[in-house]
């Protein structure tokens, strides 16, 4: 997606910016909001609950992106469809009335390209996301899982690629549909024993890539 778009919008309009501390919630799922948000800065994370309570984290969000699913264009409240909860210590947002932005869509080309190159993205990436949950055994799921925190929040350094963020054991257990952080506990020691991963000042560090992606179904 070329966010050089979203940005221009933004750039040429002066919608307020809002500030949330860290663990506190933008949207819980099910409750309307009138206003459609985008991430300016700062790291996000999209879950929603199942009917017996349970938590299911779907992605981290992170940089400029659309944060708040558009739905229709004319009902001024819609319902969320999934909670919002900041990762980072802060996040910046921009909140836009969803009628008006609707509205600066359908009047810009470029604007509905980008909007339709969205929800593009956003499919395949839930398509992967089933696939994976489908066909990964529990310990392929963390594998999977350990990838895209890489993709997501890698750095590379001599010894490997750093996760970036701290991401705890229960927090993997519950993108990967796992019940139990101890189970989570287990195949992340499975991992350091083979030398796959190492755990340094709370972060993730891979150290065997490869080793991650072969446990893997893609």
């Amino acid at each position: 997606m070329d966010k050089q778009i979203l940005q221009d919008y933004l750039d040429d309009h002066a919608f307020p910016v809002i500030v949330r501390s860290k663990k506190k919630y933008l949207m819980y799922e099910g409750l309307q909001d009138s206003s459609a948000y985008i991430l300016k800065k700062g790291i996000i994370k999209t879950s929603v609950i199942s009917h017996d309570g349970r938590e299911f984290n779907l992605r981290y969000i992170t940089g400029l992106e659309i944060v708040s699913l558009l739905r229709d264009e004319y009902s001024k409240f819609i319902d969320a469809p999934f909670n919002i909860r900041v990762e980072s210590p802060t996040a910046e947002l921009y909140q836009i009335d969803r009628v008006q932005f609707w509205k600066d869509i359908n009047q810009s080309p470029q604007l509905q390209n980008y909007v339709k190159e969205y929800y593009r993205v956003n499919l395949l990436q839930s398509m992967k996301k089933m696939q994976q949950m489908l066909m990964n055994g529990k310990f392929g799921a963390v594998c999977t899982q350990l990838y895209d925190l890489y993709e997501t929040f890698g750095v590379q350094t001599k010894e490997g690629y750093l996760i970036d963020f701290v991401v705890t054991n229960e927090e993997i257990a519950h993108f990967c549909g796992i019940t139990s952080a101890s189970s989570v506990n287990r195949m992340m020691q499975q991992l350091r024993e083979t030398g796959a991963i190492r755990i340094q000042n709370r972060k993730i560090l891979i150290k065997d890539l490869h080793a991650i992606k072969e446990n893997m179904v893609v």
